[in-house]
């Protein structure tokens, strides 16, 4: 998933609820083999959006396990704010929206992602980690660590 944010506003996707996970969302998909996961969302912005997003920062992890099933989601979460391109007129997953971000939370979207949203945009990055009941679509557990920024030195990255 990948947030693209232009200064205050971020661009959302309103996915009609045959596309699955109705309401406002960033855009996002799953990764083809065998691209890596930072391509992959590189491409499902491309393809969603018309947008080739620049620069791209790793932002978090989301794991969303169901114990009945033994079912393990991870989403990889970025947050882009270069990019370029025009966006489509008729774009394939839902109707695209520029919106200021404090606004974006008054839109209709899903529990989970509103919950997220906000770990966009905090210095650093975030593991949020769920146990959810797939049968009556409840959250059993869910934790959120987050972890500040480090300067390249502290974290032992040289150029």
């Amino acid at each position: 998933m990948c947030m693209i944010q232009d200064g205050s506003s971020v661009l959302l996707m309103n996915r009609p609820d045959a596309k699955g996970f109705p309401g406002y969302i960033a855009p996002g998909g799953k990764v083809d083999f065998p691209e890596s996961i930072v391509n992959g969302a590189i491409r499902e912005v491309r393809e969603e959006t018309g947008l080739i997003v620049k620069d791209i920062v790793y932002k978090g992890l989301e794991e969303s396990c169901e114990p009945n099933t033994g079912l393990r989601y991870m989403v990889f979460n970025y947050l882009a704010t270069s990019f370029e391109g025009e966006l489509l007129e008729h774009p394939p997953e839902g109707e695209l929206l520029w919106v200021d971000r404090e606004e974006a939370l008054k839109l209709p979207m899903q529990d989970w992602f509103k919950r997220r949203f906000p770990l966009f945009f905090e210095e650093g990055t975030f593991e949020l980690s769920e146990i959810w009941d797939e049968k009556t679509g409840l959250v059993l557990d869910e934790t959120v660590k987050r972890y500040p920024a480090k300067s390249p030195q502290a974290s032992g990255i040289v150029d």
